[in-house]
C-alpha cells in the first residue's frame, strides 16, 4: 500500500509513522495495548482475545453473527470478560487501536480490514498472534490431525490438579471452565506453563517454537500426507523437546527420542506404554506403565490422548498417581463424545468428528455402548469433501458393524466460490456399494422423522459434524423431537 508523504511534519504524519513503525515492531506480547478482533466470536479468535483480556490487555471485537437487538450468547461471555463487542462496520476500530487481528476466514475486502489499513493500524493473522504469546510462555503445543483439543484439556486439567496453575488457549471448550459462565475455550493461571493447540490445517503449526511438542497422529485431513509430514518435520525442528505417538507409524517416524515417546504397542520400546483396555458404558479402563487409570469417556482414541497427556505431565514433574487421579474427574470438552442424554432407549451423543478417521473413531468409541449405532454425518466444504471422499467412504464402511447404519445430510455451504461438483450422496452410494447400511436424506430437518424407524430397541444416535455454528442447536432438536 503506497502512502503520499505530507508536505508538513503534522501530527496526523506523526501518528502515521508511528503506526508504520509498529507495523515492524510487534514481536512481543508487550508492543501493543488496545487490540481489535475481526471475528471475534470463532473459537480460536475468542480463545485468544479472552487471554490477553485477562493478562490486562484491552480487547475489543466484532463479528457478523453479531446482530443489533440480537441476544448472543457468546457475546454476553466475551463482555463478562471485559471485551468490549461490535457490529462488524468499522465503528470499533479507532486512532486508539494499535493491533487488529483477523482469522485466515476474514478476507481483505470486509470493510473492517479496510479501515485498518487506512488508519495504518498493523493487522496480523491470529496464528501470528498466538505464536508471540507461546513466545511469552514455557508452551506445550499439541499437535496432530485428530484428538487435538481433547489432549490439550485432559493435559490442562492434570497440569491444573497438580497445583501448577497453567494458561490454556484451546479450541474447544472445557466443561470444567464452562461450568464457570465462561465460553471454555481458554484460561490465564499464574503459573510458567501454556496448553495451546498448534494447527496444521493452515500450516500456522511451524509459527511455535514451544518448550515441548506433541505429535499425537499423522492422517490425511486438509493436506496430502507429504506436505503434512513436511509440516510436522519443522514443527518438530522447531520444538526443543518433541514427543510423538509410536502406535501412528507416520508419527514414529519424527521421534526424537523413543523413551520419551508413548504408544499402546507393547513392543515399541516407547517409555510410555498404554494397554488393559476396557470399556463399559461411558466408562474407560486402562494401565499407564502398570499404574491404573479410569476416565468417564469412551473409545481407544480418548485413551491414547490421556497417554499423550500423562507423557507430556510426567516429564515435566507429575507422577503417574496424580495424573490417574485428576482424569478420573476429566469431565470433557463441548461437543467432543457429548453425551446429550437418554429418550425411549436411545443414547444421542453430539460430536465434533469431521474426518475419515475421527468419524470412525466415534463411530467405534459408540458401539461398546449399545446394540447398534445409528451414526448421521453432515460434511463441511464442497473442496475437503472432493478431497477426502475415498477416505470417507473407506474410514467409515470399516468402522460399521453389520447391523449399524451411516446417514449423510447434504455438505455444509459456507458461502464463497466453491465448485458445487459432489453430493454427500455420492459418499452414501459409495458406502452402499461395499454391502453397508448407507442412506441420504438432503435436509437434515428431516432427518429425525426419516430416521424413527431405524431406532428400536438398545441402540446410539451418533451425530457428526462440524464448522457449521447451527450444529449444536440441531443436535438438541434431534434429541427433543425424539
Amino acid at each position: 500500500m503506497q502512502h503520499s508523504k505530507p508536505g508538513t511534519a503534522s501530527s496526523a504524519y506523526i501518528n502515521y509513522i508511528c503506526r508504520a513503525y509498529n507495523l515492524v515492531m510487534i514481536k512481543g506480547i508487550n508492543d501493543f495495548k488496545n487490540v481489535f478482533f475481526i471475528g471475534v466470536a470463532g473459537v480460536g479468535m475468542s480463545a485468544i482475545a479472552q487471554y490477553l483480556a485477562g493478562i490486562g490487555k484491552n480487547v475489543s471485537g466484532s463479528d457478523r453473527y453479531f446482530k443489533e437487538r440480537e441476544y448472543n450468547e457468546t457475546k454476553e461471555k466475551l463482555e463478562a470478560e471485559g471485551i468490549k463487542c461490535f457490529l462488524q462496520n468499522g465503528e470499533g476500530i479507532n486512532n486508539e487501536t494499535n493491533l487488529v487481528v483477523v482469522s485466515t476466514a476474514i478476507e481483505d475486502t470486509v470493510f473492517e480490514v479496510q479501515k485498518a489499513k487506512e488508519l495504518n493500524i498493523p493487522i496480523i493473522k491470529r496464528s501470528e498472534l498466538l505464536a508471540i504469546i507461546a513466545k511469552s510462555k514455557k508452551t506445550i503445543a499439541v499437535g496432530g490431525t485428530s484428538g487435538k483439543s481433547t489432549t490439550s484439556a485432559m493435559l490442562f486439567d492434570i497440569l491444573d490438579k497438580a497445583g501448577m496453575q497453567p494458561s490454556i488457549i484451546s479450541g474447544a471448550g472445557l466443561v470444567s471452565i464452562i461450568k464457570e459462565g465462561k465460553i471454555g475455550n481458554a484460561k490465564v493461571g499464574a503459573g510458567e506453563w501454556l496448553v495451546i493447540e498448534a494447527d496444521e490445517s493452515d500450516g500456522s503449526i511451524v509459527q511455535y517454537h514451544p518448550e515441548i511438542g506433541l505429535l499425537l497422529n499423522v492422517d490425511k485431513d486438509h493436506q496430502e500426507i507429504e506436505e503434512l509430514m513436511s509440516i510436522f518435520a519443522t514443527f518438530k525442528n522447531n520444538s526443543k523437546v518433541f514427543i510423538v505417538n509410536q502406535s501412528n507409524h507416520l508419527a514414529k517416524q519424527l521421534s526424537q527420542n523413543i523413551k520419551q515417546d508413548f504408544s499402546s504397542d507393547e513392543n515399541s520400546g516407547s517409555g510410555y506404554l498404554a494397554k488393559n483396555f476396557n470399556q463399559q458404558g461411558f466408562s474407560i479402563q486402562f494401565t499407564i506403565n502398570e499404574s491404573p487409570f479410569t476416565i468417564n469417556s469412551i473409545g481407544k482414541h480418548n485413551m491414547e490422548n490421556a497417554l499423550a497427556a500423562v507423557a507430556v505431565a510426567n516429564q515435566i514433574g507429575v507422577d503417574l498417581e496424580t495424573c490417574a487421579s485428576s482424569l478420573k474427574n476429566y469431565e470433557g470438552i463441548y461437543r467432543r463424545n457429548q453425551v446429550l442424554g437418554n429418550k425411549k432407549g436411545i443414547w444421542v451423543i453430539d460430536d465434533y468428528a469431521h474426518n475419515p478417521v475421527k468419524c470412525a473413531a466415534a463411530i467405534r468409541a459408540c458401539q461398546p455402548v449399545a446394540d447398534k449405532v445409528v451414526a448421521w454425518f453432515q460434511p463441511h466444504g464442497y473442496g475437503p469433501t472432493r478431497f477426502l471422499r475415498n477416505d470417507f467412504v473407506k474410514e467409515i464402511a470399516a468402522a460399521l458393524r453389520p447391523q449399524d447404519e451411516i446417514w449423510m445430510s447434504e455438505i455444509f455451504y459456507a458461502g464463497g466460490t466453491a465448485v458445487k461438483d459432489i453430493s454427500a450422496n455420492d459418499l452414501i452410494n459409495d458406502i452402499e456399494a461395499l454391502g453397508k447400511h448407507a442412506f441420504f436424506v438432503e435436509d437434515r430437518s428431516l432427518f429425525v422423522e426419516t430416521v424413527r424407524p431405524h431406532l428400536s430397541g438398545n441402540a446410539v444416535l451418533l451425530l457428526m459434524g462440524a464448522r457449521d455454528p447451527g450444529l449444536e442447536a440441531f443436535s438438541r432438536s434431534v434429541f427433543e423431537l425424539l
